[in-house]
């Protein structure tokens, strides 16, 4: 029996980043607001942290909400629709439901059914994981145009009286679409994971000591020290080796957005990359907070509406977070 050879799927050489949106929560919650229950002071937290304030959704809306805004934001900004999207990845660490997945119903609401959908669980570096997959999606034939969305409710998992994490963190959702392009956009991915630093930053119980022990709604933790290290001396190496896969180096950078974590991180790495003055840096925690996998297209968003930086500028961008999982790659801007 002669077995017939397989077609297999070929795509375009190159793909960019055609459009953006971004939605933030409608709140604003400044740190007076929160440093009661911590014993703290909102000069302590601009201190350690860089925040002024953080915006966090109503009670009323979720993270499909946040997310199907910075959906149709993108969709609007590249000139495309709905049914012109063939994927669509959601990074979220803060979806309730195991199934269905929550790209799915963001896939339906937004009318690309029946594009391909799924979520991902890669936390502050989800972002960055989203746009390698897309890359790779589109340059392999199986997608034209990939809806990239990160969208966080990190209030969900606040505990007030946390001086670990929970002043950080804020809602909301940022979004891309990925297609095909004549030149490269998107450089190749750089990431990886050390889950033997699980324990790093983390959700206080399982949903099972939830169900059978009592142990009520949990919440996140991190060891900050800890992660101020990894991310300061690990996390500079693999922005370095991003840009040396996309053959730039740091004086081709026009814009360094990095995961909005901490602005002290921020100023650290730009320290370690010796990045060029001129390098505008995505600094939107300051107002926004820490919205995991929603932080660096919500930062990006920023810097374009704000002219900080123009469209077809080359940025790096450096996710990282609970895992512990990183990813950098350097970007053409929408």
């Amino acid at each position: 029996m002669t077995r017939p050879t397989l077609t297999q799927a070929t795509g375009p050489a190159h793909t960019r980043i055609l459009g953006l949106g971004a939605v933030r929560g409608e709140r604003v919650v400044p740190n007076d607001d929160l440093v009661g229950p911590i014993e703290s002071s909102d000069e302590w937290i601009r201190q350690r942290t860089g925040i002024v304030t953080r915006r966090r959704a109503g009670e009323g809306t979720d993270v499909l909400d946040l997310a199907e805004g910075a959906a149709r934001a993108a969709l609007e900004n590249a000139g495309l629709t709905g049914a012109d999207i063939d994927v669509v990845i959601l990074s979220t660490v803060t979806y309730f439901h195991q199934t269905p997945a929550g790209a799915a119903i963001v896939a339906d609401r937004i009318g690309a059914t029946p594009a391909a959908a799924y979520d991902i669980s890669a936390a502050c570096a989800g972002y960055c994981y989203g746009i390698g997959q897309a890359d790779a999606l589109v340059r392999a034939g199986t997608a034209r145009h990939v809806l990239v969305i990160g969208a966080e409710k990190m209030s969900e998992f606040v505990d007030p009286t946390d001086r670990s994490i929970s002043f950080l963190l804020g809602d909301g959702a940022g979004a891309v679409v990925v297609g095909p392009s004549d030149t490269p956009g998107i450089g190749p991915t750089v990431w990886g994971s050390d889950g033997s630093q699980a324990q790093a930053i983390r959700q206080t119980h399982s949903w099972l000591a939830t169900r059978d022990e009592g142990a009520g709604w949990p919440t996140l933790r991190q060891e900050g020290q800890s992660v101020f290290k990894w991310a300061v001396w690990q996390m500079a190496p693999v922005a370095q080796k991003a840009m040396d896969a996309a053959g730039v180096s740091p004086q081709d950078i026009e814009a360094f957005v990095p995961h909005q974590a901490n602005m002290r991180i921020i100023d650290q790495l730009i320290k370690q990359l010796r990045l060029p003055e001129s390098v505008v840096v995505g600094r939107d925690i300051a107002d926004t907070g820490n919205t995991s996998a929603a932080s660096i297209p919500l930062a990006t968003e920023r810097l374009l509406r704000e002219g900080q930086v123009g469209s077809g500028a080359l940025a790096l961008q450096i996710g990282f977070g609970a895992g512990l999982v990183y990813a950098a790659q350097v970007v053409v801007l929408p």
